[in-house]
């Protein structure tokens, strides 16, 4: 079995065990992830201050500029949470809802808070002026979670919700809505 086979089988033995189980990797779960994003924009500010690159926007523009990328990711973060805690689950694929969730941001992407992340990362590079966090380390984290979504979470899901998973994942993109289904205007 390769290792690949190997995480999904441990993602889904976890998902689907014992309250107790998925209890404990819950936070464990939600901190390494935490910290990885906190690693990824600590790399890019010390990257920036060894090419000699401060900041690119002076204050207060770059505060002005980073607030609507924060609100637009907290007001997702949070709105993909509360759908998933309505039916008893976590966004941490160790503690997943018993149920596939298509409601509220779930409707439009199939991964609402991931889009969140990368918004509040975006938010992050603008905030504090990083051009290596805008356009590295931001792409980077994207290219990561796109990866670990199609090779881990999504045959582990397949795997626990089957042909109602699959047929949402082919009706609902990854990331970012189709703007014509949110304003209405089917193709």
């Amino acid at each position: 079995m390769s290792l690949k086979k190997k995480w999904i089988e441990t993602v889904y033995n976890i998902a689907t065990g014992s309250r107790k189980i998925r209890n404990f990797f819950t936070p464990l779960g939600a901190f390494f992830y935490g910290l990885l994003i906190l690693v990824f924009v600590v790399i890019a500010l010390n990257i920036d201050r060894l090419i000699g690159i401060t900041s690119i926007f002076s204050n207060p523009l770059n505060i002005i500029l980073s607030l609507p990328f924060f609100l637009l990711a907290l007001f997702l973060i949070g709105w993909s949470v509360q759908n998933f805690l309505k039916v008893k689950g976590t966004p941490v694929p160790f503690n997943p809802p018993p149920i596939l969730v298509t409601t509220g941001p779930y409707a439009y992407t199939r991964n609402p808070m991931l889009t969140g992340v990368f918004f509040l990362l975006f938010g992050f590079g603008v905030f504090f002026g990083s051009v290596s966090l805008l356009i590295v380390f931001t792409p980077l984290f994207i290219f990561i979670n796109f990866w670990e979504l199609k090779s881990i979470e999504e045959p582990e899901l397949e795997k626990r919700l089957g042909e109602e998973y699959m047929q949402y994942r082919k009706r609902t993109p990854m990331f970012f809505p189709n703007l014509r289904v949110i304003f209405g205007k089917r193709e």
